[in-house]
């Protein structure tokens, strides 16, 4: 484990400052908040996936294309981030392509954020999302842990065989569901067994889904609320608004790929439960995971019919809703303007550096 007093070394021996981020899951939101505050910016794209970075040319003050995006945790490139000032901002591709194991224990380069704490996303981690929340008094959905529970409508979290990042979540409504719906999936190759065998069953919530946004560091030491957006996903979003009768005709079976955002509000009677969650979910993270949260984080919950807040998933690092930049009432309500997290981010490494504690918010 790099411990973090080195990385506070070495970003305290920075003469100047710049963010860097793997290019994919919300590199462009990251790099645009950072010139809203007069940071430059690299981006470290994979060969093949160069062109959006190069097409929005105003956010990125160097395009490091790379094999692959593993690359960008080699010596050589760990060595040109510390002689170039350069501070890298994680999200979840950052610990997909890189892994926790690497980030952990040889990426000695500063992170803003806790780097210990992005494994605790994983469900099959000991002190993962489901514990963060039950020590935080926020409910999440009832966890199936043998298949043969299986009493109600539920849904099977389980990563996809050959893409990392895509989750092959599929519904059930009993062991026998299960069965043939799991086995199908693995004779089609969309899922491996070992897969199947790590996968997660929860209780499918009914009610409206929103993702609430959050921020916290220990400088502003205030749980901003940064906004709220839905996921669309294919090909269950669309085929969502067919008709049954459609729908039972093309029998077709659904997937949760995300592959959009859109915005979305919240009716003011609710806010305070909202900004509870938030408070209750950084105190618990403090405890558990010191020092505690640095940065966003998001709680993807359901709203039931009775007013309940479920909380099905959580992000501990920045969260994949560029959407929220342009269309949040809750920063300007706060702060007089609208903004997103990538913009929030770089507010919050610019107070650092001026007060000359930038060693708070990084490990």
């Amino acid at each position: 484990m790099i411990k973090r007093s080195d990385i506070q070394k070495i970003i305290n021996e920075y003469t100047d400052l710049r963010i860097g981020v793997l290019g994919s899951h919300s590199a462009l939101e990251i790099m645009d908040g950072a010139k809203d505050e007069n940071f430059d910016t690299i981006v470290f794209c994979q060969k093949g996936r160069e062109t959006p970075y190069q097409r929005f040319s105003r956010i990125a003050n160097e395009i490091k294309v790379l094999k692959k995006f593993s690359d960008m945790s080699s010596i050589k490139n760990q060595k040109m981030l510390r002689d170039t000032n350069t501070l890298i901002v994680p999200h979840r591709s950052l610990t997909a392509y890189l892994g926790y194991k690497t980030i952990e224990n040889s990426f000695k380069v500063p992170i803003f954020g806790n780097r210990a704490l992005f494994q605790a996303e994983e469900r099959n981690n000991k002190k993962n999302q489901y514990y963060l929340l039950r020590k935080a008094g926020l409910k999440h959905p009832k966890i199936f842990k043998n298949p043969k529970d299986i009493n109600r409508p539920s849904i099977v979290k389980v990563q996809e065989k050959n893409r990392k990042l895509e989750r092959a979540f599929f519904t059930v409504s009993s062991f026998s569901d299960y069965k043939k719906k799991s086995e199908e999936k693995i004779r089609q190759g969309v899922i491996s067994k070992t897969g199947l065998r790590d996968a997660v069953i929860e209780e499918f919530a009914i009610g409206t889904y929103l993702n609430f946004n959050y921020f916290y560091t220990p400088i502003s030491k205030n749980v901003d609320f940064i906004g709220i957006e839905r996921r669309l996903q294919t090909n269950l979003h669309d085929f969502n608004a067919l008709p049954a009768k459609q729908q039972l005709e093309l029998d077709i079976d659904p997937q949760n790929i995300e592959v959009g955002h859109t915005p979305a509000s919240i009716r003011e009677s609710l806010l305070e439960k909202v900004i509870s969650m938030g408070d209750k979910f950084v105190a618990a993270v403090k405890r558990e995971y010191p020092p505690g949260i640095i940065g966003p984080f998001s709680l993807q919950s359901v709203i039931t019919k009775d007013l309940e807040m479920i909380v099905y998933d959580v992000s501990l690092r920045v969260p994949g809703n560029p959407i929220v930049a342009t269309t949040s009432p809750y920063t300007k309500y706060q702060y007089g303007e609208t903004f997103g997290v990538g913009r929030r981010i770089a507010m919050e490494i610019k107070i650092a550096q001026e007060d000359d504690v930038l060693d708070k918010i990084i490990t």
